[in-house]
């Protein structure tokens, strides 16, 4: 998905809504703001709570330190 904004005279843009949709994006909600490789990535900050179960179903065999066992 590309989406075009423009930066406000106060750095500020505007989220598209079908991004805010795809990501469910929530008013007030947190965002992360990095750069990497000359660009601007915005990161949904998500709770604990939300993120319970998100892993469900994932292979971890083999994903320990050898020195674990």
């Amino acid at each position: 998905m590309a989406e075009q904004v423009t930066v406000s005279p106060k750095f500020q843009v505007v989220i598209p809504k079908a991004v805010r949709e795809a990501l469910r994006l929530e008013p007030g909600q947190k965002l992360q703001v990095m750069v990497h490789e000359g660009r601007i990535e915005l990161v949904p900050l998500r709770t604990v709570r939300s993120m319970r179960g998100f892993i469900r179903g994932s292979d971890v065999r083999g994903a320990r330190d050898r020195d674990r066992g």
